[in-house]
C-alpha cells in the first residue's frame, strides 16, 4: 500500500485520520506543521500528502509552493468551507484535490484511492488497458498508470495536469473550453476559475519544454479555450 504524509495542527485529526489510513494498510507519517513536514518529505518522499491549509510555522500553501519547486508528489488539501479563495490559489499552485471540513473519513479514503490509482504504476498493460492508451504523434498517455511520454522521454505531471492534457489529447484539433477542462479535471464539489486552468496549462507547457524546448502542441485560442495539435 501507500506511504502517506499527514499534516495538520489538530491532534484529533492526526490521530483519527492516521488510524483510518492504517486500517486500509497504508503507512502514515504525521506532522503538526508544514516546516517539519517539508524537511521530512524532501528527505523521504511519500506517495501522497494530505495537508491542512491553516497551520502555524508554515501553512499548507507555503508547503505546497516549496514542494512544487522540485517535487510532484500528489497533495490533497483539507480545507474549511470558508476558504474558497485559498482553494483557487492551492489549485493554481498544483494541489490535486480538496476535501472540505468537516469531512467523513470514507470520503477522504475514496479521494485518496482515486489519486493513488492515477499515480501508481502497475504491471505491463493488458490488451484491454492498451486500448485506453492515448498516442498522439510524439505524445503517449497511459491513464491507468499515470504515465506520460513525449518523444519516448518521461514527463512527470500531477494528477490534475494529467487529466487536463488527457482531455485535450482525446480529440486533437477540437477546442476545449476552460469550462470543459474544469469538468475533466475537477468534480462538482470544487470551484475553480479561468485563471486556475490557465496556470495549469502554463505548468504543463513548462514541463514539456524541459524535455523539448520546441514543444508547442497545446494551442491557445484567446477568449475560447485550448486545443491539442497533433504533430
Amino acid at each position: 500500500m501507500a506511504k502517506i504524509a499527514l499534516v495538520d495542527d489538530d491532534e484529533n485529526i492526526l490521530t483519527s485520520v492516521a488510524m483510518a489510513f492504517e486500517a486500509e494498510g497504508h503507512e502514515v507519517a504525521t506532522y503538526s506543521d508544514g516546516a517539519s513536514a517539508l524537511e521530512a518529505i524532501n528527505a523521504s518522499p511519500p506517495d501522497l500528502i494530505v495537508s491542512d491549509i491553516k497551520m502555524p510555522t508554515m501553512d499548507g500553501m507555503e508547503l505546497l509552493r516549496r514542494l512544487r519547486q522540485g517535487n510532484d508528489t500528489p497533495l490533497i488539501f483539507l480545507t474549511s468551507k470558508d476558504e474558497e479563495i485559498d482553494e483557487v490559489l492551492g489549485l493554481t499552485l498544483g494541489a490535486d484535490d480538496y476535501v472540505k471540513k468537516p469531512f467523513s473519513q470514507r470520503l477522504l479514503l475514496e479521494r485518496v484511492k482515486a489519486v493513488l490509482r492515477r499515480r501508481q504504476a502497475g504491471p505491463a498493460p493488458t490488451q484491454e488497458e492498451q486500448k485506453q492508451i492515448i498516442r498522439r504523434g510524439s505524445l503517449t498517455l497511459d491513464p491507468m498508470r499515470h504515465a506520460c511520454l513525449w518523444k519516448d522521454e518521461r514527463v512527470t505531471l500531477t494528477v490534475t495536469e494529467f487529466l487536463i492534457l488527457e482531455a485535450l489529447a482525446q480529440r486533437p484539433g477540437f477546442v476545449k473550453t476552460r469550462d470543459a477542462l474544469m469538468d475533466a479535471a475537477y468534480d462538482d464539489q470544487i470551484y475553480v476559475d479561468d485563471r486556475t486552468i490557465d496556470s495549469h496549462i502554463k505548468r504543463i507547457r513548462k514541463k514539456f519544454r524541459v524535455v523539448d524546448a520546441e514543444f508547442d502542441a497545446i494551442e491557445t485560442l484567446y477568449g475560447v479555450g485550448y486545443k491539442y495539435k497533433e504533430d
